[in-house]
């Protein structure tokens, strides 16, 4: 079969910023097989299920350019790829520490052999887990096993349990990259991102103009260097003219939050109520943090 049945592959958007980067990744590659023009590859025209991209790309991601110093990496790899999953987390600045098991079940709790597979029928898939710098999980990942069982769902999307282990053992920002489906609290990165999970291509506000404030979950514990990043953005936008309720509404944080991001960096605040002088500095919303 001619390769233009095939989709090309398309150069991907730069990846989103964030005000002292991302703590947490979750990445869902759309590996490529070597059978590309069998009924089972993804970027079949016929099928359109997902265009894929070449290990050489998903590799040469900046993602390292993205993250905070410690970081944690939950890395989808089907079973066959395992080499190139470790490969990608190497590249991607994680060293490998261990893996969470996708057992995928029946209604009635058996495994689901409608799976694939050259050697035997997978019934599982592997989230592989790595670490960048020196951070250990969150206290509830010292009890949570490495299994998630679930039914499947549509083709090639990943169980929704996955997020509340994830938020509970590894700390924000959160990334999801090639993300399908939005997520609260989440910055998404990916093609099929948008709300109705129907357009290629869809654009989130991070992939350009540089870095954004990120989402923070409701009594969400933010470790004091970024705390300090937060403050100092913060700040910046009130010496701009911003009240604290402004900046609650911009940003999503309660009025709560932004008080103590201020203060905790030092800032002078004006009496309730009262707007900025207008002859304040003009300051850069979005330049890097120093």
């Amino acid at each position: 079969m001619s390769s233009r049945s095939l989709r090309p592959e398309q150069a991907p958007d730069p990846l989103p910023r964030i005000v002292g980067g991302f703590s947490t990744v979750l990445a869902d590659p759309p590996w490529r097989f070597a059978n590309r023009t069998g009924k089972v590859a993804p970027e079949h025209r016929r099928l359109d299920r997902y265009s894929t991209m070449s290990l050489d790309s998903i590799k040469s991601l900046p993602v390292n350019q993205v993250l905070a110093k410690n970081a944690h990496l939950y890395l989808w790899v089907p079973n066959a790829l395992l080499p190139d999953g470790l490969d990608v987390m190497a590249a991607w600045g994680f060293r490998y520490v261990s893996n969470i098991v996708w057992a995928k079940r029946r209604i009635d709790g058996g495994p689901d052999g409608r799976g694939v597979g050259f050697y035997f029928r997978n019934v599982t898939e592997l989230l592989l887990f790595g670490v960048r710098g020196s951070m250990r999980t969150l206290a509830p990942g010292r009890s949570q096993v490495n299994m998630i069982e679930t039914r499947k769902r549509e083709h090639s999307r990943k169980p929704d349990e996955q997020y509340a282990l994830i938020e509970s053992c590894s700390p924000g920002a959160y990334l999801e990259m090639f993300a399908r489906h939005p997520r609260a609290g989440w910055t998404v990165w990916g093609d099929e991102a948008a709300d109705d999970v129907v357009p290629r291509g869809a654009v989130h506000k991070g992939y350009a103009g540089g870095p954004i404030l990120p989402p923070l979950l409701p009594n969400e514990h933010v470790d004091s260097q970024r705390a300090e990043a937060l403050g100092r953005k913060l700040k910046a936008m009130y010496r701009a003219g911003q009240s604290v309720r402004e900046l609650a509404d911009e940003t999503g944080y309660s009025i709560q939050r932004i008080r103590a991001l201020l203060q905790g960096v030092g800032t002078t605040m004006r009496p309730r109520g009262r707007a900025a002088s207008g002859n304040l500095p003009q300051v850069e919303l979005f330049q890097s943090a120093e």
